[in-house]
């Protein structure tokens, strides 16, 4: 069994996969703050509470967009499991043709899910993953990664605007009823659920275009369940796609 974590700016996901199918999910806010020995206990009680063993896991595999807390959880990891994660980074090998100006400053959840992508669908393709930040990464038919895009996610857009505006709340992100809304929450919802969706449609059409060839969409992320059924486009979801990048990876880099 392969322990499998993805550390986000909110949440860290942590999955158990066993011959590639993932039998243990669970999350943890994103904190900081927290020691790896902080890290190490939480890690413990989740798995115990899921019904499973640490010390038999084969091995680790670390996916990070917070690079201060790599260290922590690498040890929190050694702590609980006895293995050393691989981290995802410059030097593994990923399979990957990655076409952008400097292949290193590619963010690892970036690689992560384009090598899920790719082993689950034909290219060229559009990859979205909604979290903090809503990111748009292009693979075009020879299965090169073209780029892409770095968008405020919503529920950031969504906590600027009642910040920045006096008589506006902090509300849930949840979808509104219609676009056209008669009163403050419900609109600040259109604005940024459907507006949100609107601007994914578009970008997705105006890539096409710079490419000059329809694509498969994937999109992934924790907030694309509450925006991509507002997108006209056809999207898939992918819920995992991430942890699945990680098994992925974890296979091409495994110590035979």
């Amino acid at each position: 069994m392969l322990l499998a974590v993805d550390v986000g700016n909110t949440n860290i996901v942590i999955g158990c996969i066993e011959d590639g199918e993932i039998v243990g999910i669970t999350r943890m806010e994103t904190d900081l703050d927290k020691t790896a020995h902080e890290y190490a206990i939480a890690l413990k009680s989740a798995l115990a509470f899921g019904g499973i063993d640490p010390k038999g896991m084969e091995g680790s595999i670390l996916s990070s967009v917070v690079p201060p807390l790599n260290a922590a959880l690498s040890a929190a990891v050694r702590m609980v499991t006895d293995k050393t994660p691989v981290v995802v980074g410059p030097g593994m090998k990923t399979g990957l043709n990655i076409g952008v100006d400097d292949p290193a400053t590619m963010g690892s959840d970036l690689v992560v899910g384009a090598a899920a992508a790719l082993s689950m669908h034909e290219p060229p393709l559009i990859i979205i993953d909604m979290g903090t930040a809503t990111t748009m990464t292009v693979i075009d038919s020879n299965a090169r990664i073209r780029g892409g895009a770095i968008i405020p996610g919503a529920r950031l857009s969504l906590d600027a605007l009642a910040a920045g505006a006096a008589q506006l709340p902090h509300i849930s992100l949840d979808a509104p009823k219609r676009c056209i809304s008669s009163e403050t929450v419900e609109a600040m919802r259109s604005g940024v659920v459907i507006g949100t969706a609107c601007m994914i449609d578009g970008m997705i059409e105006r890539m096409e275009e710079e490419l000059g060839e329809r694509v498969a969409v994937i999109a992934t992320g924790g907030l694309s369940g509450t925006i991509i059924p507002h997108c006209r486009r056809e999207i898939d979801y992918e819920k995992n796609l991430l942890l699945n990048g990680l098994w992925v990876l974890y296979q091409k880099n495994r110590k035979k």
